[in-house]
């Protein structure tokens, strides 16, 4: 379908400066969608043609005339080399900004350097991180189809369902990292809707894998105990047991520990200690009393100075080694990471008992469906537990003597 193209220049009459002109205002309209920018030429209101937007003044109008051909000259130049062009992407290049990508991996680029921005911003970068991972997949995908790139136009749904084989068959992916990659497929899509380089998404229908319940590994109590019980020599390693402990007993990621100031924390009438803050990750506020572990740990630290957050944390990717040799060092068996700790919070607050709506709050969660995942672990831990008791209990029965 051939796009629609027009030019519309027009004055504002109720904005003259003080020389008595008023701006000539551009306005591109691209298939029903519009961008306005300035032409740089002025006039007096007088001296406008509205029924034929033009200047009466000869040399006045001679340079709008000069302008619009500009305007015309570089849509076809955009629309020969690119294929698609809108009303945004126009604009972009007739001001001199840089351009908007038309191609699958230089939108993904771009994205990456916004997410990385953000990353920098809030103080976690995961997403981030997560995020470089999928667009690599992508980048390797079009290398083994012997492409560079793929320009946005010729995204297809046949082409979802090529780069999803590609992760099932070539590099034996599980459903959810291929329902990742996808997702981070279909944000580029949408990226480039959003744009108005495609009219659509043509991978909306493209269907997922088999969605997997999500796998939330918490430690046990046992663990829990062994970090209670070992404090560490080394400095650093000592801030990091009492960070993972704090974190097991509020729930708090790593971004909102690093953010968390002595001004969010509060004291109900009966004397209660509490955090209240928003979650740097979904903007949600988090309420969470106080363990009285978590209340001592906190004692440690800045809890007066408001300008100074109250654990000095560094960056989280410096972490990660230090948390794998404390669970060495305490003597877990499993991989020790960060985020177990707020996962650990999740399935021990279920396990005690707490509502779901009451651990949605604490966790400060988005949805309440991503609270209900905790609940699920325990019911099949539970489950998993009983299976045992039924084999060992018909072990020691076979092993027994017949009765007669």
């Amino acid at each position: 379908m051939r796009s629609t193209f027009r030019v519309f220049c027009y004055i504002d009459r109720q904005k003259v400066r003080a020389d008595g002109t008023t701006a000539v205002w551009c306005r591109l309209s691209i298939d029903g969608k519009r961008a306005v920018l300035t032409t740089g030429i002025y006039c007096r209101p007088e001296m406008w043609n509205a029924r034929r937007g033009e200047i009466l003044s000869p040399r006045e109008n001679n340079h709008l005339e000069a302008f619009r051909q500009r305007v015309v000259r570089t849509y076809e130049q955009m629309l020969e080399e690119q294929g698609v062009v809108s009303a945004a992407m126009l604009k972009e290049r007739l001001v001199g900004r840089h351009p908007v990508p038309t191609t699958l991996l230089a939108t993904g680029e771009a994205e990456l350097e916004r997410l990385e921005r953000r990353a920098e911003r809030i103080g976690s970068t995961s997403t981030w991180r997560e995020s470089r991972l999928m667009q690599g997949n992508l980048r390797r995908f079009l290398q083994s189809r012997g492409e560079e790139d793929l320009p946005l136009r010729d995204l297809t749904e046949a082409f979802g369902q090529a780069f999803k084989l590609y992760l099932k068959s070539s590099q034996h992916r599980s459903p959810s990292y291929v329902n990742r990659s996808l997702t981070w497929l279909n944000r580029l899509a949408y990226i480039a809707v959003d744009r108005e380089i495609l009219r659509c998404n043509p991978l909306e229908d493209l269907p997922y894998e088999k969605k997997v319940p999500p796998r939330h590994r918490a430690i046990s109590r046992e663990d829990l105990q062994r970090l209670l019980t070992h404090p560490q020599a080394d400095p650093r390693l000592e801030l990091i047991r009492r960070m993972f402990l704090f974190s097991c007993l509020t729930g708090l990621a790593y971004a909102d520990m690093q953010s968390l100031y002595p001004r969010h924390i509060g004291q109900t009438a009966e004397g209660r200690s509490y955090i209240r803050k928003q979650r740097v990750k979904t903007r949600i506020e988090a309420f969470i009393p106080l363990h009285p572990i978590a209340e001592q740990i906190l004692a440690l630290y800045n809890r007066t100075d408001d300008t100074q957050p109250v654990f000095p944390l560094g960056p989280r990717d410096g972490i990660w080694h230090d948390i794998h040799q404390l669970g060495i060092i305490v003597g877990i068996q499993e991989n020790l990471s960060y985020h177990q700790s707020r996962h650990s919070f999740g399935t021990l607050a279920i396990s005690a008992g707490l509502s779901i709506e009451s651990i949605a709050k604490m966790m400060g969660h988005a949805n309440i469906s991503t609270t209900q995942g905790y609940a699920q672990i325990t019911e099949q831990k539970i489950s998993e537990d009983m299976d045992r008791l039924i084999r060992r209990r018909a072990r020691r029965q076979g092993e027994s003597p017949a009765k007669m």
